[in-house]
């Protein structure tokens, strides 16, 4: 896939904010754990964005970094998202990872997105890393839910810490959201 993107903002910070664009290639019964009891959603194919965070110091490493290519990973021996790669390679040039990460073979699926994730008819074909202390991941998905190109799915998918809104949402004009959420990074975070 020739479209895969990677895109770090911000520096400085080895923790942050994350945006991810999955492009499902076809339509899914899929149940996210135990999120409406585990009752299964509909995914029609197309694409979809999910927003979180990655946010705390740790001793080494980089929670961001380590997020991220957790969740371009698989469980087990399953093929790992071609983009892993690509986060690998821009993780190290802008110093979030030293060395090659190892893959989850003992990946649990924790967050909602992971069960989407683990799917091979879901890819991720771009990343935004917004390097950040703050707390960017409400501000963000603000958007995502009042933008006239996404849909949620269910209402709390993905954010079931929250009280409203979702984190994982369809879109309906891929490149229109794009824009606008990386536009709504740099102006979170002051770029």
């Amino acid at each position: 896939m020739s479209e895969l993107q990677c895109t770090i903002l911000g520096e400085g910070c080895r923790m942050g904010t994350y945006i991810l664009f999955i492009r499902l290639k076809a339509p899914l019964l899929i149940p996210f754990g135990r999120f409406m009891g585990g009752r299964p959603v509909e995914a029609p194919e197309g694409d979809y964005v999910y927003v979180g965070s990655a946010l705390g110091e740790r001793a080494s490493g980089s929670p961001l970094a380590l997020r991220l290519l957790r969740h371009a990973s698989r469980s087990g021996k399953k093929p790992a998202h071609p983009i892993r790669r690509l986060m690998l390679r821009e993780f190290q040039a802008a110093g979030l990872t030293s060395g090659p990460s190892a893959r989850h073979p003992l990946k649990h699926l924790r967050w909602h997105v992971d069960y989407l994730l683990e799917r091979r008819e879901a890819e991720l074909f771009r990343v935004i890393a917004i390097r950040s202390p703050l707390r960017l991941e409400d501000a963000l998905s603000v958007v995502l839910n009042t933008h006239p190109a996404a849909e949620a799915l269910a209402p709390r998918l993905g954010a079931q810490d929250r009280k409203q809104g979702a984190h994982l949402l369809r879109l309906y004009d891929t490149a229109a959201v794009m824009a606008d959420m990386e536009n709504a990074a740099l102006h979170l975070t002051g770029n």
